[in-house]
């Protein structure tokens, strides 16, 4: 129970470290890429405040730190805003609404192995908190959930803007769900296991990405783009559409409210990069490490093992962040239309003759 609540608690930390910190990379790259600067003033001066220790950091007053103190000093500034509820809310869904958005997407972080088992104090403690066998059910199970957070969010705010919002991403969501359920079934049909453990382990030096590629790379693609558009990141952000929905489903939520959505958002952002490095890019896995540890033995090492197993997790995730980042700068909004278009005539069919071309291939070879 301890390394469990051990791994829960780190995990927890990890993540909300690399959400507030992933915003501060997104927002230099959409500086670097449209030829502004972006955050960069706002250091760590902060800590030269403290009392009694406060001297010690006297040395971060004139620092800045390429900006890093930026997420904190916004992060601070959210949770410590006064929350606003309008007129005519229904109170108790209006407040319940954020944690249902964030819940989901933590219960899913619970069955990712972001890592190889490793030995501590004389015990094989596996990085991953629970290892279900039908992981990838339990993960379309409750990712499904986080339609309700928009609904319920878009519906007790009493505004048109707001339930237009909730209605739009409750929509996105479930039509962007089946041909995701689909292509993730191309994956589960090739290597006869629903539990990510095993998905990882059948990708020794072969990812699944490559295996079939015509047939797996289409799912890959079609599971990246519906990815982006269930965390309705641009260019899938129609439920918040500023342009016409002010903020859509949140526009009524200020303070910590807010940033419960906000953490969310990110948050859906490295789940579904997880979920595509354990599916096809091998999760920790790195290709042909068992002949590298004949030049290099140190490999063998399991700590070292780990720690490469986990930066090459971690890569991969952030490898989908930065294609996320990339797209919210280059690429239009589209229109309602051709969105459920979009999921309805081109990935959804596509998505059941890959399924049916791989079952086909899977069954002859």
């Amino acid at each position: 129970m301890l390394i469990l609540f051990l791994k829960t608690a780190l995990l927890f930390g990890v993540l909300l470290t690399a959400i507030a910190y992933v915003v501060w990379v997104e927002r230099r790259v959409l500086g670097v890429m449209q030829a502004r600067l972006g955050p960069n003033r706002v250091g760590f001066g902060i800590l030269a405040t403290l009392p009694v220790v406060g001297r010690l950091f006297r040395f971060t007053k004139e620092t800045r730190l390429f900006g890093l103190g930026q997420p904190i000093a916004d992060g601070l500034k959210l949770f410590t805003k006064e929350g606003i509820e309008p007129a005519g809310v229904d109170p108790w869904t209006y407040r319940l609404a954020p944690i249902l958005g964030l819940l989901p997407v933590f219960l899913g972080f619970a069955v990712v192995p972001i890592g190889p088992d490793v030995p501590v104090l004389g015990r094989i403690v596996t990085t991953q908190i629970a290892d279900l066998p039908v992981g990838v059910i339990y993960l379309l199970a409750v990712g499904s959930l986080g339609s309700y957070s928009v609904v319920l969010a878009g519906w007790s705010s009493n505004s048109k803007f707001s339930f237009l919002g909730g209605l739009r991403a409750a929509a996105q969501m479930i039509s962007y769900e089946l041909p995701m359920g689909i292509a993730i079934l191309t994956v589960v049909m090739l290597t006869g296991t629903l539990s990510l453990r095993e998905i990882v382990a059948a990708q020794g030096d072969i990812w699944n990405l490559f295996r079939f590629p015509p047939f797996l790379i289409l799912a890959f693609v079609i599971s990246t783009i519906c990815a982006v558009a269930e965390a309705n990141r641009a260019p899938f952000d129609l439920p918040e559409a500023e342009s016409e929905l002010v903020g859509g489903f949140h526009t009524e939520y200020s303070g910590m409210k807010f940033a419960l959505f906000f953490l969310a958002e990110y948050a859906h952002i490295f789940l579904g990069g997880s979920i595509l490095a354990v599916l096809f890019l091998g999760g920790w896995n790195i290709p042909f490490i068992g002949t590298l540890a004949k030049v290099l033995p140190v490999l063998l090492n399991p700590w070292v093992y780990w720690i490469l197993g986990v930066l090459s997790f971690a890569l991969k995730v952030f490898a989908y962040v930065f294609f996320c980042i990339w797209l919210r700068a280059t690429l239009p909004r589209f229109r309602y239309d051709q969105l459920m278009n979009f999921t309805w005539k081109v990935l959804t069919p596509l998505a059941a003759f890959n399924l049916l071309a791989v079952a086909v291939l899977g069954k002859l070879l």
